[in-house]
C-alpha cells in the first residue's frame, strides 16, 4: 500500500515537470509526511478556463481539455457516500480491482489523476529480537534514482456536501501494485506509476477499457533506490527534510535485505 508520501515542490516546478497549464491559487507547504485526509496536488484534465471546485455539468470534449495542477483531499470519497468518513478507507485503490470496486470504478473510467510525489515511504517489518521480542518495524524512503518526483496513477471524485449551497469536495486515491524488484524486499505493495510518454492518454477521460489497462504497467527494472529512515517519520505531527535523510538500520542487514 502507499501510506505516506513526501511531497516538497512548489506549483512551479510541478507545473513544469507535469508541463500543466494552470495552478492553484492556494499554495501547500512542503511536506515530508504526507497522510491520509491531508490536502495534495494532483493533476487533471480539466476544460479550459475550470476553476475546478465543482464537478463539469457536461460530457468531456477534448478540443477542450488542458492540463491543470489542483489540489484535492487524499482519500477519495464516492459521490454516493453518505459522509466523508468513508476517505479513511478509500487512499488505494488495487490496480487488480480498481475497475469493479463500486468505491473506484466510476472514477477509473473517466476521473484519472496523477499524484505528484517526490517520493514515499514503506515499513519493513524486522524478525523478533530475543525470545518473545517484538519485531521491530524499519521505515524506508523510496525514490527514483534520478531524482524525479513520482507520478503515482491516481483517482479523483466530486463529493457534494451537505447544505443549502452547492460546494463540493474533491478528493483522490493512489492507485498501487505488486512491487518491484527493487523494492519487494521492503513491502510486497507500491503505488504505481505512470510514465510521461502516457500522461495524455491516462489523464484522457474520453480513453477508457483495455487502452486504459495497457498504461498500467511496472516501472522499469533499476528506477528506484531505497535506504533506511529515522522512526521520526511514524508520527505525523513530525514534518521537515530531516525526515527523509538516511539513518542507521534497525533491523539485522544479514537478513537478506541488501
Amino acid at each position: 500500500m502507499c501510506g505516506r508520501y513526501a511531497a516538497a515542490q512548489d506549483p512551479a516546478a510541478l507545473a513544469e515537470e507535469f508541463q500543466t497549464a494552470s495552478v492553484p491559487s492556494e499554495v501547500l507547504t512542503p511536506d515530508y509526511n504526507v497522510a491520509p485526509t491531508k490536502k495534495v496536488y494532483v493533476v487533471v484534465d480539466a476544460a479550459a478556463g475550470d476553476n475546478f471546485t465543482a464537478p463539469q455539468t457536461r460530457g468531456p470534449d477534448p478540443r477542450e481539455l488542458q492540463r491543470s495542477l489542483v489540489i484535492a483531499r487524499w482519500g477519495l470519497v464516492p459521490s454516493w457516500a453518505k459522509e466523508p468518513s468513508i476517505a479513511s478507507h478509500t487512499i488505494n485503490a488495487r490496480a487488480e480491482t480498481v475497475a469493479e470496486k463500486p468505491s473506484f470504478r466510476s472514477a477509473f473510467v473517466k476521473r484519472r489523476c496523477l499524484v505528484p510525489a517526490d517520493g514515499y515511504y514503506e515499513w519493513y517489518q524486522g524478525a523478533p529480537q530475543g525470545p518473545g521480542g517484538i519485531a521491530p518495524k524499519q521505515p524506508f524512503y523510496i525514490h527514483r534514482v534520478d531524482g524525479r518526483p513520482l507520478a503515482m496513477a491516481g483517482l479523483y471524485e466530486w463529493w457534494r456536501e451537505p447544505g443549502p449551497e452547492d460546494t463540493w469536495l474533491l478528493t483522490c486515491a493512489v492507485i498501487t501494485m505488486g512491487a518491484t524488484e527493487d523494492v519487494e524486499r521492503i513491502h510486497h505493495r507500491m503505488p504505481m506509476t505512470i510514465r510521461p510518454d502516457a500522461w495524455e492518454r491516462w489523464l484522457d477521460p474520453t480513453v477508457s477499457g483495455p487502452e486504459v489497462s495497457a498504461l498500467m504497467r511496472p516501472a522499469a527494472q533499476g528506477t528506484y533506490e531505497a535506504w533506511p529512515v529515522a522512526t521520526t517519520v511514524n508520527a505525523v505531527r513530525n514534518n521537515g527534510p530531516s525526515l527523509i535523510v538516511p539513518a542507521p538500520m534497525l533491523v539485522d542487514p544479514q537478513e537478506g535485505l541488501f
